[in-house]
């Protein structure tokens, strides 16, 4: 364990960032879909920033009940530069928390995901409405129209809070539907987190997202409900990013539902991911550009087996995290991941959840 440690202190030599930590995680069983993503979450700098800050600033009393949120928050707030961790705490609290990962089977790296940020938002919306309840002042968050829609309270519309995890990784769809008889546009927002692509052999992500927006006809059985015209019309429908997140995290569909199988199969198409993104199918069509920082791979050729590990960009060197072991990769070793060209290939480890921090926000 100290080995890996000191050897990767002794390649970065001079190199290794101030204050940095690169440690390796412990597997307790199948856990390594849950350690990939935690890797990747903890080099999302802006995002462990907030989660450590929130976490000094609200004082957690001792006998407070541990939450997913103060879990990964004490994870988060390590001494040592190098070495391996346990993260027991953190797994304990997520098999009580949900059952779908109490199994020691394999589990979904982008359902835990999507489950963690979800729970994490949870868990600050019930803190600011218990220090609203006792007239306290502080509050996680500000508000913003742009939220995920909360219940009414005593039939009173309350505005959303916007946490420091929707700041992060919200962003707002736009699907728009246009009657072909009246010409009417229909515009629908909706918020996201993640985005999942439906991917094809031998393509790039910007042409599964060009896919992802492009214009579908809905006729003959899916014909659109149209208001103005107060009938069932031939419509045209696309999707598009109308707010790009801070931080853009793309899912490859890489697990099918073959009909003919009965079962999900996985996908082992070559799809090219850039370092550097330029999303293009916006509402403003200015271009967003996007920085690659983190790669969530599946090693394995099945769904129900194999492998997670992560790739990480930090401070300009790029780390493989797999498990207890850390070591340092060369940039150029990032495309080994893009997937096989061929369909029964040896190479079985390819990128399925994809980190990009924009760059704009660096600029300002």
């Amino acid at each position: 364990m100290g080995a890996a440690g000191s050897k990767l202190e002794k390649a970065l030599g001079d190199q290794f960032p101030e204050g940095e930590r690169y440690f390796g995680l412990e597997n307790f069983g199948n856990t390594c879909y849950c350690n990939s993503v935690l890797q990747a979450l903890y080099f999302c700098v802006p995002f462990r920033e907030q989660l450590l800050e929130y976490y000094s600033s609200h004082e957690i009393g001792a006998d407070a009940e541990d939450n997913l949120l103060t879990c990964l928050a004490d994870l988060f707030t390590q001494k040592k530069k190098t070495g391996v961790i346990a993260p027991k705490r953190f797994v304990q609290r997520l098999k009580k928390q949900n059952e779908l990962f109490r199994s020691y089977m394999h589990q979904d790296a982008h359902e835990f995901l999507n489950f963690l940020l979800n729970e994490l938002v949870d868990i600050l919306e019930k803190e600011d409405q218990s220090a609203k309840k006792e007239g306290g002042t502080s509050s996680p968050s500000e508000k913003t129209v742009n939220g995920p829609k909360n219940p009414q309270a005593n039939g009173v519309q309350k505005e959303p809070l916007v946490t420091w995890v929707h700041k992060n990784f919200q962003g707002i769809l736009t699907n728009e539907t246009r009657c072909l008889r009246c010409e009417t546009v229909t515009a629908r927002d909706e918020a996201f987190f993640d985005l999942s692509l439906d991917i094809e052999q031998n393509s790039s992500i910007t042409s599964c997202l060009k896919n992802f927006s492009s214009t579908e006809t809905l006729n003959a059985e899916d014909k659109f409900f149209c208001d103005k015209c107060c009938s069932l019309q031939e419509a045209q429908k696309r999707m598009k990013i109308k707010k790009p997140p801070h931080i853009l995290v793309i899912h490859l569909k890489r697990f099918k539902y073959i009909e003919q199988l009965g079962r999900y199969k996985k996908l082992s198409y070559r799809v090219v991911f850039p370092l550097e993104l330029k999303l293009s199918n916006t509402v403003e069509d200015a271009d967003s550009e996007y920085s690659l920082f983190a790669v969530v791979v599946h090693v394995g050729s099945g769904p129900n087996h194999g492998h997670y590990v992560s790739l990480v960009k930090s401070h300009n060197h790029w780390l493989f995290f797999d498990d207890e072991n850390v070591e340092m990769i060369d940039e150029s070793a990032v495309q080994t991941f893009f997937g096989s060209a061929q369909e029964y290939s040896s190479n079985t480890d390819h990128g399925y959840i994809l980190f990009y921090e924009s760059l704009c926000a660096n600029k300002s």
